[in-house]
Order: structure tokens, then sequence, then C-alpha cells
């Protein structure tokens, strides 16, 4: 609803005299109007009352103007520059922080190249893989400065994400959508949420639920200085913005998922979790998945109605029945399954692992567990620092082992696929991950890859930036000690990357339908 007439605020700011600039952009939005000149982007909140914003007094803007700098400085702090108030000056013209009396408020920005928005990069296949690791790790900075908010989240907070996603397929689905299919959404997600309703409660008692960013899907993640930067938190609603961290991250992995990113969706979903080791909250993330896929549907739905342009309604009723559809099949995940892979440094375990994981299990693909960061995080180093002798000795190989194991059994309990990435050269350490998959009644398969020794050693000495400390001197020590007999599913790994990810996904497939028995060899 509009409450107010900022037609008079419009035209000062879409003009070029305003800031003495040769072209003025402008980008309209149901809840704001920004205009580009020059350097700076000026961002004018609409006079305007939804039932989950309310913009409708130059007070209210003012206080959300500052609201918005404050939250998204945190991430993007050189990209907010301030508040501006528009002023009508005494001769009755508008001036920008004039000497007059304030009648409305912009927030001033540093203007980027919309081109590097993230969604326009995927859009155009140009959104870089190697850009997700840095992604990942920013969103979780961001949540672990956060201010804990337990006064939302929990059960009751996402109890109203269902119920408003239910509520506005009431009201404006029924012309594109399937009845019955946004029923059976609504039901399904009601059982999940009494289902995990403790898990839920728990994690805000914890201090999982924060004061997070509440919209970060690609849009409003931006590349400044070839970095992903994120910005356009949600200032207006504490229901949508003070959530569980991993609530907050759905929205990202669902739309990478959308998008047919598969690879990019899993790389921040396991970057994120090696950062914060948030492991009891996987079997969450079916309903959190969905119901951002479900919260799309409905705005899909709800622009739609209100669309004058035939076209574009057609557009985006489809494009509601899409996320709909991801919205149910989310809910139903399949059956998890356990991977291990081994083989001695340099054989290729890691680039296999993150290869295979988002064809694993449920979306956004499985856990990958690897034995090189979690040693570093248990000797209390960073990932990329090299470790000495004491970080490699038979005691420390043992606890990195034993929590390999343990945070694979809770992944596999929560109902998620796990791939464990470790060189599992002993027997005793084969039988081990083997029996994780036994107790949890999941299926296993146990991938050993083979390769040269010079091979081995070569690789090792062509390594930059990675989590190993491996080289020749440690190939040569793996390889005198001996394995004993293998009876995992042998790969030639001897050849380029993709030819082993193809050989292992075969094997996989084979044995998840049976056609090859546990102690299948294959060369």
């Amino acid at each position: 609803m509009i409450t107010e007439d900022q037609t008079r605020v419009i035209e000062f700011l879409a003009a070029r005299s305003t800031y003495g600039t040769d072209t003025v952009e402008r980008i309209d939005t149901h809840a704001s109007v920004v205009f580009l000149a020059g350097a700076r982007a000026y961002k004018l909140k609409r006079a305007v009352r939804f039932d989950y914003l309310d913009f409708s007094t130059p007070e209210r803007r003012r206080v959300l103007c500052e609201a918005e700098v404050r939250l998204n400085r945190r991430t993007a702090p050189t990209l907010y520059r301030g508040v501006v108030p528009v002023t009508e000056e005494p001769d009755g013209s508008y001036a920008l922080s004039g000497t007059g009396k304030a009648v409305d408020w912009v927030v001033e920005m540093t203007r980027f190249p919309q081109a590097d928005l993230c969604d326009r990069l995927a859009s155009a296949g140009a959104l870089g893989i190697d850009l997700m690791a840095p992604l990942a790790t920013a969103i979780a900075d961001l949540h672990r400065s956060a201010e804990p908010r337990p006064d939302h989240g929990g059960a009751s907070g996402m109890s109203w994400v269902i119920e408003g996603n239910a509520a506005g397929f009431a009201e404006f689905g029924r012309p594109c959508l399937d009845p019955a299919a946004a029923l059976r959404v609504a039901d399904n997600s009601r059982r999940q949420l009494e289902r995990h309703a403790a898990v839920l409660d728990r994690r805000r008692e914890s201090g999982l639920v924060r004061q997070c960013h509440g919209d970060l899907h690609l849009r409003n993640i931006v590349l400044l200085d070839g970095r992903p930067t994120l910005f356009d938190g949600v200032e207006f609603n504490d229901e949508i913005a003070c959530t569980d961290v991993l609530y907050d991250l759905a929205f990202l992995l669902m739309d990478l998922w959308k998008r047919r990113l598969p690879r990019h969706a899993n790389i921040v979903w396991n970057r994120y979790l090696a950062e914060m080791t948030a492991f009891d909250g996987v079997a969450l993330l079916p309903l959190f998945l969905s119901c951002r896929a479900a919260v799309r549907a409905k705005t899909s739905a709800t622009a739609a109605q209100l669309q004058q342009d035939a076209t574009r309604r057609v557009e985006l009723e489809a494009t509601a029945r899409e996320y709909l559809a991801m919205a149910e099949a989310l809910l139903h995940s399949p059956d998890p399954c356990l991977v291990a892979v081994g083989g001695f440094s340099g054989s290729g375990k890691s680039t296999l692992a993150l290869g295979l994981a988002p064809s694993v299990g449920a979306a956004p693909g499985a856990v990958v567990l690897r034995s090189d960061e979690t040693r570093k995080r248990l000797c209390g180093a960073a990932v990329l620092e090299r470790l000495g002798p004491d970080g490699y000795t038979a005691q420390v190989s043992a606890r990195v082992y034993t929590h390999l194991s343990e945070h694979a059994a809770l992944v596999l309990r929560a109902g998620h696929s796990v791939i464990v990435d470790a060189v599992h050269a002993g027997p005793s350490e084969r039988r081990a991950i083997e029996q994780v998959a036994q107790s949890a009644s999941v299926p296993f398969i146990g991938l050993w890859l083979d390769a040269p020794e010079p091979l081995l050693i070569e690789r090792t000495a062509e390594r930059h930036d990675d989590a190993s400390d491996a080289d020749a001197t440690v190939v040569r020590m793996q390889r005198g000690r001996g394995t004993g007999d293998i009876g995992w599913s042998r790969v030639d790994a001897s050849g380029p990357a993709p030819s082993v990810l193809s050989a292992a996904t075969n094997l996989i497939r084979q044995r998840r339908s049976g056609l090859l028995n546990d102690t299948a060899d294959q060369s």
C-alpha cells in the first residue's frame, strides 16, 4: 500500500542536474528506487506499507536507512557510505543534504558495475568456481560475528515461514499453482518442523539464531576488488533477518542448485561446514532448502498477479511453478550413503572427493570430510599452515581418524551422505570407517586410488595452496609401510581427473544399484 506521494522526490533524484552528471540510471523494485549517477548510487525507500515491511513515513525511512547502512557495513564497509537527507530549501527546491528541512532520506553507496553482480555472472556462465570457497568464508565470517538473537528463530520462527508460505499460496497462487501440490508442500513442511522442533530450539538456545543477512542469494552478492561481497541484507524485518545461520545459508545453496550449479553449491556447503563445524544442523537442511524455494514460489506467484504485462506475468507464473516443484522435491531426500576415498598422497583423493560430492546424496551433495583439514584443526593450525613432525605422530593420526569417524556418523544420523577423504592405508583405518556405515545401516562404498610412485611424487611437488603437507618423503614412507589386503574397489588414478571421476562415478552408481559386492575389485 502506498502511503505518500514521492513524485517530486523521485523527479529530483532522477534529474542529471542533481548530481552534475551526464546520465542517471534508474532501477525500480517494489520497495525502493535506486539512482545511479557517476561514481555513486542513491537508494530511496518507497513510501509503502506491506505486511512484512513498513516504509510509510519519512521518520521510518530515516531509521531504516540508518539500519541498512549499519548492518550492511558488516560485510561491505566500502560500499555503504552513509545516509543523506533530501531537503526542501527556502525557495522550495530540493537538495541533497542541504540546509532546509529533510523531506526524505536516501542511502548513499559506492557504485559498482551491474555486470559484477553474481546473478549476472551466473546467467552469463561466468561465475567462477574458484569464488565459492571465499564466498563461503565471507558468509561464515558474518555469521560468527553477528549478534545472537534468541528472541527469534527456533521452531516458532520456522512455523512463521511455513504458514506465511501457505497463506501466500492460498491468496495469490491459485491462478498458477497446483493447489494439491501447494497443500503437500505446506503439510510436509509442518511434519518436518514437528520432527526437528527440538533441534531448532536447541540451536536457538546455543546462539545459532543471529542477526543474519536475510536475503542471501546471488543478486545480493557482488565482486568487489575480485572478492565476493555480501550486500543489501534485510534491515526492515527482524523476523526475516534474525534466523538460524544455516537457514540464511540455505537461500544461496537453493539459488545455486536452482541455477544448475551443483558444484558451486557443494563447494559453498562444504567450505561453510569446515569453517563453522556446523554438523549438528545438517538434518535441518532439506526443510531449510524447501522453505527457501517455497518462499520464491510464493513471491513469484504474488508478483505475477500484480504484473500488468501479460508476457511477464506468464514468465513469473512459470517460475512460481518451478520453485513449488523444487520445494516439494527437496523435502524428499534420497537415502544417505558413506563413500570412503583412500590412496597414497598424490593419488588425487581430494580432487575426486570434491568431484563426486555434488552427485552423491541429497542437495547440495555429500559432506566431504578431509583428513588434512581435520589434522590442521586438531593442531590449532590454519588450513594452509605447514605442520612439523609433532603434527604427524601416531597419536595425532589416531585422533584424526577418530574425528573423521565421529563426524561421519553424526552426518549420517542426520540423514545426509558423507565422503571421507583420507589415506586409509592401514587395515584398521579401513575397518573403522566401514564400521561407521554398518552402525548407521547405510550403504558403504570404498574406493582405493592406484597410481605409480613417480606420478604420486610429481603431483605432491606440484601442489600449492593446499592443506596437505605431503612430499616425496611422505609418499615413499606411506608406500613402505604397506597396506595389507585392500578389499575396496580399485580405481586407476594415473589418468586425467575427469577420467578418474567418470570411473568412480560409474562404480558408485553400480554399487548403489547392487551390481557389485562390497569387495569388488575394479582396475
